[in-house]
């Protein structure tokens, strides 16, 4: 059977998108034909500039709305504004990295509550609007750390470990319906805050490029290269294929054979 993801007539939210893994994922499920609703926390020109953007070289439409991704009652709304939501993609998160000891407490507060809690609300809010349309698709962007841990990285990989059981209640509580739930376990993806991280590292490590990429960034990501935001985008659109309507309840590692290790 052929994937063929076509996807007009259906909207999909995709939470923290105005960069990275998520503006990937929208700029692919645009190609795909749905209709997009952008989100981050900022309400500037360039947000607005970037949705009508993709809207001109899809097709399709693509609205911007903001919301912090720290605040229940925000996630929700975000949904409300949206007005549908078919596909919802909970991408929105942050990074702190300490021993637990010294991890600041509201450090650790603001990563469950971006990185996981904001998950449960638009998930809440998201799944009555799937029912009445009759299909949905659920899609978590969790972490190689949603499946295995590092040291200092205590609320991160608690967070991304809760994103992974979330996906897998919201699968099994929608498995006899036409919906999916599953959860993107991404490696080290080369975005541009990524990116601007090189050079900095080359120069504390007084290595060239390719030998920071190669044995600082990526030591623990077998392949030794960086997972790009357009394969995260093609992961998401295969999930919202009719190819995939039987997967759910599962995590799809997109990490270099990092967890094979």
């Amino acid at each position: 059977m052929a994937i063929i993801t076509d996807l007009s007539g259906k909207t999909a939210v995709i939470t923290g998108s105005n960069s990275g893994i998520g503006l990937g994922i929208a700029r692919e499920l645009a190609r795909a034909g749905a209709d997009i609703v952008l989100n981050s926390f900022t309400d500037r020109e360039e947000d607005h500039a970037l949705a009508a953007g993709i809207a001109e070289d899809a097709g399709v439409t693509v609205r911007y709305i903001k919301a912090d991704m720290s605040k229940g009652g925000e996630c929700r709304a975000l949904i409300e504004k949206a007005g549908a939501c078919d596909i919802l993609v909970n991408n929105a998160g942050i990074q702190h990295v300490a021993a637990i000891p010294d991890f600041p407490v509201a450090k650790w507060d603001a990563i469950i509550a971006i990185n996981l809690s904001s998950a449960f609300h638009t998930t809440a809010a998201a799944l009555p609007l799937m029912r009445a349309a009759g299909w949905g698709r659920v899609i978590n962007i969790a972490s190689a750390h949603g499946l295995t841990a590092s040291p200092y990285k205590a609320a991160y990989i608690a967070a991304k470990h809760g994103i992974v059981g979330l996906t897998k209640t919201t699968a099994l509580e929608t498995a006899e319906e036409p919906i999916t739930a599953n959860a993107i376990c991404p490696g080290y993806v080369l975005t541009p805050l990524v990116e601007a991280q090189i050079p900095d590292t080359m120069k504390e490590y007084d290595m060239s490029r390719e030998d920071v990429i190669r044995n600082v960034m990526l030591t623990r990501q077998p392949s030794k290269e960086f997972a790009t935001v357009e394969q995260m985008g093609g992961t998401a659109a295969f999930l919202c294929s009719d190819a995939a309507a039987q997967i759910t309840g599962t995590t799809i590692s997109v990490d270099g054979g990092w967890t094979a290790l």
